[in-house]
Protein backbone atom coordinates (compact mmCIF):
# COMPACT_ATOMS: atom_id res chain seq x y z
CA UNK A 1 0.00 0.00 0.00
CA UNK A 2 1.49 3.79 -0.91
CA UNK A 3 2.09 5.88 2.30
CA UNK A 4 -0.27 8.53 2.24
CA UNK A 5 0.97 11.96 1.22
CA UNK A 6 3.07 13.65 3.44
CA UNK A 7 1.92 18.01 4.13
CA UNK A 8 5.72 18.03 3.35
CA UNK A 9 5.38 16.42 0.01
CA UNK A 10 2.52 18.48 -0.96
CA UNK A 11 4.50 21.64 -0.33
CA UNK A 12 7.35 20.62 -1.70
CA UNK A 13 6.01 20.02 -5.43
CA UNK A 14 3.63 23.32 -5.15
CA UNK A 15 6.98 25.21 -4.25
CA UNK A 16 8.78 23.58 -6.98
CA UNK A 17 5.63 24.86 -9.29
CA UNK A 18 6.20 28.04 -8.11
CA UNK A 19 9.87 28.52 -8.64
CA UNK A 20 9.88 26.68 -12.03
CA UNK A 21 7.09 29.63 -13.60
CA UNK A 22 8.49 32.26 -11.29
CA UNK A 23 11.59 31.47 -12.55
CA UNK A 24 10.75 31.41 -16.06
CA UNK A 25 9.07 34.86 -15.96
CA UNK A 26 7.78 37.12 -13.57
CA UNK A 27 7.29 40.96 -13.89
CA UNK A 28 10.06 41.61 -11.56
CA UNK A 29 12.89 41.74 -13.96
CA UNK A 30 14.51 37.93 -12.10
CA UNK A 31 13.74 35.61 -14.57
CA UNK A 32 14.96 33.30 -17.63
CA UNK A 33 13.19 35.70 -19.79
CA UNK A 34 14.76 39.03 -18.43
CA UNK A 35 18.26 36.86 -18.66
CA UNK A 36 18.67 34.81 -21.38
CA UNK A 37 15.51 35.39 -24.20
CA UNK A 38 15.02 39.24 -24.06
CA UNK A 39 18.95 40.35 -24.65
CA UNK A 40 18.94 38.12 -27.49
CA UNK A 41 16.07 40.45 -29.04
CA UNK A 42 17.08 43.19 -28.14
CA UNK A 43 20.98 42.84 -28.97
CA UNK A 44 22.45 43.83 -25.25
CA UNK A 45 25.20 41.56 -23.58
CA UNK A 46 24.32 40.13 -20.66
CA UNK A 47 26.32 38.30 -17.91
CA UNK A 48 26.98 34.54 -18.20
CA UNK A 49 28.23 32.44 -21.24
CA UNK A 50 25.76 31.57 -23.62
CA UNK A 51 26.17 27.70 -23.35
CA UNK A 52 24.78 28.25 -19.74
CA UNK A 53 21.68 29.84 -20.54
CA UNK A 54 21.22 26.85 -23.11
CA UNK A 55 21.20 24.48 -20.33
CA UNK A 56 19.18 26.38 -17.80
CA UNK A 57 16.73 26.98 -20.79
CA UNK A 58 16.53 22.57 -21.47
CA UNK A 59 16.48 22.39 -17.80
CA UNK A 60 13.27 24.87 -17.64
CA UNK A 61 11.85 22.97 -20.73
CA UNK A 62 12.35 19.48 -18.88
CA UNK A 63 10.48 20.97 -15.88
CA UNK A 64 7.79 22.38 -17.65
CA UNK A 65 7.22 18.78 -19.41
CA UNK A 66 7.47 16.87 -16.55
CA UNK A 67 4.90 19.27 -14.79
CA UNK A 68 2.49 19.77 -18.19
CA UNK A 69 2.17 15.53 -18.32
CA UNK A 70 1.70 15.35 -14.65
CA UNK A 71 -1.04 17.79 -14.95
CA UNK A 72 -2.63 16.40 -17.91
CA UNK A 73 -2.35 12.58 -16.96
CA UNK A 74 -3.50 13.33 -13.47
CA UNK A 75 -6.62 16.01 -14.18
CA UNK A 76 -7.26 15.76 -17.63
CA UNK A 77 -8.46 19.37 -20.17
CA UNK A 78 -11.81 19.41 -18.11
CA UNK A 79 -9.73 19.72 -14.52
CA UNK A 80 -7.29 22.07 -15.80
CA UNK A 81 -10.28 24.34 -17.06
CA UNK A 82 -11.93 23.75 -13.78
CA UNK A 83 -8.61 25.08 -12.30
CA UNK A 84 -8.53 27.83 -14.51
CA UNK A 85 -11.93 28.60 -13.91
CA UNK A 86 -11.78 29.15 -10.05
CA UNK A 87 -8.33 30.78 -10.87
CA UNK A 88 -9.91 33.50 -13.05
CA UNK A 89 -13.08 33.97 -10.37
CA UNK A 90 -9.86 34.08 -7.51
CA UNK A 91 -8.77 37.17 -10.09
CA UNK A 92 -11.90 38.56 -10.16
CA UNK A 93 -11.86 38.55 -6.10
CA UNK A 94 -8.99 39.91 -5.69
CA UNK A 95 -9.99 42.87 -7.60
CA UNK A 96 -12.87 43.58 -6.61
CA UNK A 97 -12.09 43.61 -2.81
CA UNK A 98 -9.49 45.84 -3.84
CA UNK A 99 -6.22 43.79 -2.83
CA UNK A 100 -5.19 43.58 -6.25
CA UNK A 101 -6.03 46.76 -8.55
CA UNK A 102 -7.29 46.23 -12.35
CA UNK A 103 -5.25 48.51 -13.78
CA UNK A 104 -1.56 47.10 -12.42
CA UNK A 105 -0.22 45.30 -14.79
CA UNK A 106 2.43 43.59 -12.29
CA UNK A 107 -0.10 43.23 -9.65
CA UNK A 108 -2.27 40.99 -12.23
CA UNK A 109 0.94 39.44 -13.62
CA UNK A 110 1.27 38.21 -10.17
CA UNK A 111 -1.96 36.61 -9.56
CA UNK A 112 -1.40 34.76 -13.20
CA UNK A 113 1.90 33.29 -12.31
CA UNK A 114 0.59 32.52 -9.08
CA UNK A 115 -2.51 30.72 -10.26
CA UNK A 116 -0.18 28.97 -13.07
CA UNK A 117 1.68 27.62 -9.99
CA UNK A 118 -1.09 26.24 -8.71
CA UNK A 119 -2.39 24.96 -11.60
CA UNK A 120 0.67 22.53 -11.92
CA UNK A 121 0.69 22.42 -8.14
CA UNK A 122 -2.63 20.86 -8.70
CA UNK A 123 -1.79 18.20 -11.27
CA UNK A 124 1.41 17.03 -9.39
CA UNK A 125 -0.65 16.54 -6.22
CA UNK A 126 -3.70 15.40 -7.82
CA UNK A 127 -2.91 11.28 -7.34
CA UNK A 128 -1.73 12.09 -3.91
CA UNK A 129 -4.92 13.79 -2.96
CA UNK A 130 -6.89 11.97 -4.39
CA UNK A 131 -6.15 8.58 -2.76
CA UNK A 132 -6.38 10.45 0.92
CA UNK A 133 -9.64 11.58 0.08
CA UNK A 134 -11.05 8.51 -1.84
CA UNK A 135 -8.94 5.57 -0.80
CA UNK A 136 -8.82 4.51 -4.41
CA UNK A 137 -5.08 4.54 -5.93
CA UNK A 138 -4.66 6.00 -9.53
CA UNK A 139 -2.70 4.28 -11.82
CA UNK A 140 -1.63 4.15 -15.44
CA UNK A 141 -2.68 1.84 -17.88
CA UNK A 142 0.20 -0.57 -19.40
CA UNK A 143 0.53 -2.14 -22.65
Amino acid sequence: MPASPSLRGLALRTLAALVLVVGTYNPEGWSYVHWALVPLRTGTATPGPLSVKVLVGLLLLAGWGVFLNATRRAIGLAGALLVLAVSGVLVWVLIDVGIVSATSARGIAWVVLVCTALLLAVGMNWSHLSRQLSGQVDMDPTD
